[in-house]
């Protein structure tokens, strides 16, 4: 069900201890109930980084990256990565020679709903559902601000949502985005390069 989504925010939050500690984001949607983002998961291997979104009237998404480069990463990324919200996989393609934001911008389909996600910075983004003749689509601006124990995620949305929209907009707080971004895009490269030897030559 659509609805109109009343601006919230959530907060930066840690629990627990290593190496089973929690962190990530939590709040409350007025509309949507309480949210959970773990970001990132305990490991349960080395090669796995997973973070995942639950709570609410959310339908659950978990978004992981695999492989021998997903070792020393504090999130996955979106590189080799697998995208799920509820049973359904996200499927995921981008322009990763792209020379703008918009160029750059992550493509996403799901539910049978076009969508993209592209960087407002290194700090913010927006998600966005295509129109089609019954619905004139959404728009998820996240913005994360603050430092320390202080940082939080204020999300707003521009038209009718539902719960698989926040969701595929929320689990990217739990993502390193950084190669939708012009410097990002270039350090991308580069790491992709040096795991590419890495790999040819283990």
């Amino acid at each position: 069900m659509h609805s109109t989504v009343t601006p919230f925010t959530l907060h930066r939050w840690q629990e627990g201890r290593r190496p089973e500690r929690l962190n990530g984001w939590r709040g409350v949607s007025p509309e949507f109930g309480e949210i959970t983002l773990v970001a990132p998961v305990p490991r349960t291997l080395p090669e796995v980084v997973v973070s995942e979104i639950r709570g609410g009237l959310l339908p659950p998404a978990v978004y992981e990256s695999r492989g021998i480069h997903a070792e020393n990463l504090t999130l996955p990324t979106l590189n080799r990565a697998t995208l799920r919200v509820a049973d359904r996989i996200v499927p995921m393609s981008r322009n990763r020679m792209g020379a703008t934001l918009n160029q750059r911008a992550l493509s996403l389909r799901h539910a049978g709903d076009t969508y993209r996600l592209s960087a407002l910075d290194k700090r913010g983004y927006v998600l966005s559902r295509a129109a089609d003749a019954e619905d004139p689509g959404v728009t998820i601006t996240v913005r994360e601000s603050g430092r320390g124990k202080g940082r939080k995620l204020t999300v707003r949305a521009a038209g009718r949502a539902e719960g698989g929209d926040l969701s595929l907009a929320l689990i990217f707080a739990g993502v390193d985005r950084s190669a939708l971004t012009r410097f990002g895009a270039v350090r991308a490269g580069v790491r992709r390069a040096t795991e590419l030897w890495a790999e040819a030559n283990a």
